[in-house]
């Protein structure tokens, strides 16, 4: 039996967790959870990067306490987090100021004030990425612009999985998935463009050498080991993005799928051994993030259950049962209101009322206006379905073979069930969803590859499929 820590960071809330691997499966126990809000400082929007770091230090304190309990010791430590977002550190290892948050509105516009030499077309055919305003390359290039003394002054430019890997053992690495996410990767020479990250005004020489998922960064420094009470563990460079560590998890036996990570954001694409980058590919918006062994992740992003989980936040307990997710989602088949949103209208990304917003759309566009909790809940859920199938039939269309003949949903959207049998109706495929906890799933088999545990994707896959519980969804039924 190996004993394995995995930390799990998504926008806004993280946990810790303590993994057991008997040789067939993997055993998760949850050792903290906590939440990590936006800072608004000074018209920004920040992370507290600090705040993030001791609550790594507190839950591996917390996992040598269980450790010491069963007379066992750790054997690795993995973390994965959101993508695009950077933190900056000076030469002595010092924190730089806190890293701005991928929803800071000083990126507003950010993709064409970009393009001043370059053109749309010379980026996308460079990284296969997607046009995000918040995307790596356009944050830093806004930083620029504004002449943000950060930096130039920073010694290291490093993603958040990456400097909390830093903060542990000392090391600074540039970890693959989760540099895919920038827009400043190229996917072809498999390294950091210098003529982007030029244009951006930012050296290649701030970011680390860039390395694979498995890579053992270093050991806990004396001061993390005199801190937590455990010795010199090995940090090993999981899929630091974690749609890249979930995308691992995925218990599937064969090609024939495509996968969704559901939560905040609907993820949907599939694996490909070869990026995808043409014409159609830029003018549906899709991205060619890294995976493992050199597996590109051809995706979408897609708005996901943020515009039920903002709608939630306007109700009370008078309106919706908000408290239980469960009986709220049900509420969809107490409606008949058949309106259709695009999720990804950009008059949904932050505005200040989300139901405000969706009446606004569905009375722009003549169809029936939601008035209870119930029709918002149908609208939403049949909206991402309907959204769900469009970008499936791109798919298709951009790499037909293999079939797609299922969809593998992960993530906490996965278990919602009036959801999952709405998109398999709507798809006219079966659905198959979990694990919930696909991304915890994918970074603890990460670590035991690198600890000689398993050897390729193919054993880990076989692995998750006997640790996890799925539940599949006919079209229909």
């Amino acid at each position: 039996m190996t004993y394995h820590f995995a930390v799990d960071l998504g926008a806004t809330s993280g946990r810790t967790i303590l993994a057991s691997f008997d040789g067939e499966k993997v055993e998760m126990q949850e050792v903290s959870r906590f939440k990590h809000p936006m800072l608004p400082i000074a018209g920004h929007i920040y992370w507290n990067l600090p705040g993030l770091y001791d609550e790594v230090l507190l839950g591996l304190r917390k996992a040598k306490a269980i450790l010491d309990e069963k007379g066992v010791t750790l054997s690795s430590i993995g973390i994965d987090t959101w993508g695009c977002d950077v933190a900056f550190f000076y030469a002595d290892g010092s924190i730089a100021g806190l890293p701005h948050c991928y929803r800071d509105p000083h990126t507003e516009g950010a993709v064409d004030k970009f393009h001043r030499n370059l053109t749309r077309q010379d980026t996308y055919a460079l990284t296969g990425i997607q046009f995000m305003d918040f995307n790596t390359l356009f944050q830093l290039d806004t930083m620029h612009r504004n002449s943000e003394p950060v930096l130039e002054k920073a010694d290291k430019i490093l993603f958040i999985p990456d400097a909390l890997s830093y903060m542990l053992t000392g090391n600074a690495v540039t970890e693959y998935t989760v540099a895919s996410t920038s827009q400043f990767l190229n996917p072809t020479t498999g390294e950091l463009d210098r003529t982007l990250l030029a244009e951006a005004g930012v050296s290649r020489d701030k970011f680390g050498p860039l390395v694979n998922p498995g890579h053992i960064i270093g050991t806990l420094t004396p001061q993390a080991q005199e801190f937590t009470g455990l010795g010199a563990v090995p940090v090993v460079a999981v899929a630091g993005h974690d749609t890249a560590s979930a995308v691992i998890g995925v218990p599937t036996p064969d090609e024939e799928y495509a996968y969704l990570s559901c939560g905040t954001w609907s993820l949907l694409g599939i694996e490909s051994s070869t990026p995808i980058i043409n014409d159609a590919s830029r003018g549906y918006n899709f991205t060619n993030e890294g995976g493992i062994d050199g597996t590109t992740r051809f995706l979408k992003n897609i708005c996901g259950m943020w515009l039920f989980e903002r709608c939630r936040a306007e109700w009370t307990e008078a309106d919706a049962p908000i408290n239980d997710v469960a009986a709220l989602a049900a509420l969809c088949h107490d409606s008949k209101c058949d309106s259709i949103i695009n999720p990804d209208d950009p008059t949904f990304d932050h505005p200040v009322s989300m139901t405000v917003a969706i009446r606004s759309y569905c009375a722009k566009t003549a169809q029936d206006v939601p008035e209870t909790p119930a029709d918002y809940v149908r609208v939403i859920f049949r909206s991402l379905a309907a959204r769900y199938k469009e970008v499936i039939g791109w798919l298709k269309e951009l790499r037909p073979y293999p079939e797609i003949k299922r969809l593998h949903v992960i993530g906490g959207g996965s278990l919602n069930g009036h959801l999952m049998q709405m998109t398999a109706d709507t798809l006219g495929i079966p659905v198959v969803a979990g694990p919930a906890e696909c991304t915890a799933m994918g970074n603890i088999l990460v670590q035991l590859r690198a600890c000689g545990e398993l050897t390729d994707l193919k054993d880990m896959r076989r692995v998750s499929a006997a640790s996890t519980l799925t539940k599949r969804y006919e079209p229909g039924v």
